[in-house]
């Protein structure tokens, strides 16, 4: 049996550009007569019409783009905010062998140098911290994940592809599934789904309908087996939140956090489902 091969995503070509959303004006027209066989409605507004927006607009100040420099090249990623302070999750191998990693928040286009505080190849989880010059950033706020449901929705929201704020969505495709971490350690109970997620949204935030962290995006299958870099086939991989709010409150790390003394940790062997970084 054939096994898709899954792709950790934390390099993607940076990108200028953006996107434009047609609105479409939904007009009740109704008619000036009414007659007794033909009763009229009562029209209500939707207490919450647009769900998707809302999560969206709470959420995408938190957003970080995270440049990782590297004897390779640059690096680019998500991440997002975790304290008012200026403390940012993402991903280990977004940061990994980074001489230097800078990011910007929210919709801001200013570069922030970042300190690596902690970066953990076991766990693929990396803590960040920049200075936020006396500003009070706003932390994107934790999920349970052990009460998410397969079929819950969910929206993933980063820089895919070097396009910044990029949002997508869908449900839990599936739960309790095991990926490994770039040295090879597997990471139990992720959690599965088909929203689009590409090249650069590693590190970025798996929200709940509520805008609640309930993973951080990591990984993605693909039936592409020639060593190009992989796009979404509907099948991506988020590290459990609870699982990162562990990270969190207890950082390691399995490399220098200094960034000019970090070295390459090479991925374990592929077995046919194993993890290959772009």
């Amino acid at each position: 049996m054939s096994y898709p091969a899954i792709v950790g995503f934390g390099v993607g070509l940076v990108v200028a550009g953006g996107s434009a959303v047609a609105l479409t004006q939904l007009d009740n027209h109704s008619s000036a007569t009414t007659t007794a066989s033909t009763p009229s409605a009562t029209v209500r507004p939707a207490s919450n019409p647009d769900p998707a927006r809302t999560v969206y607009n709470s959420t995408k100040n938190s957003v970080v783009f995270v440049s990782a420099d590297t004897d390779q090249g640059t690096a680019t990623g998500s991440g997002f905010v975790v304290s008012s302070d200026g403390e940012i999750v993402t991903n280990e191998h977004v940061v990994d062998g980074a001489q230097q990693v800078t990011v910007m928040l929210g919709t801001s286009d200013q570069q922030l140098p970042a300190t690596i505080v902690a970066a953990d190849a076991s766990k693929d989880l990396a803590l960040l911290k920049v200075d936020t010059g006396g500003k009070t950033l706003h932390p994107l706020t934790f999920g349970d994940s052990s009460n998410v449901q397969v079929g819950d929705t969910t929206y993933a929201i980063g820089n895919p592809l070097g396009l910044d704020h990029t949002f997508t969505g869908g449900i839990v495709s599936a739960l309790g599934r095991q990926i490994q971490a770039p040295d090879g350690t597997p990471i139990d109970n992720a959690i599965q789904t088909d929203a689009a997620i590409n090249p650069g949204n590693s590190g970025g935030a798996l929200l709940n309908s509520s805008g609640q962290v309930i993973g951080v995006n990591s990984q993605i299958a693909s039936t592409d087996t020639s060593g190009g870099q992989a796009g979404n086939v509907g099948i991506g991989f988020a590290i459990p939140s609870n699982t990162v709010r562990d990270f969190i409150a207890h950082p390691t790390s399995t490399q220098s956090t200094q960034p000019e003394q970090q070295t390459q940790v090479v991925p374990a062997p592929d077995d046919g489902m194993g993890l290959a970084l772009p």
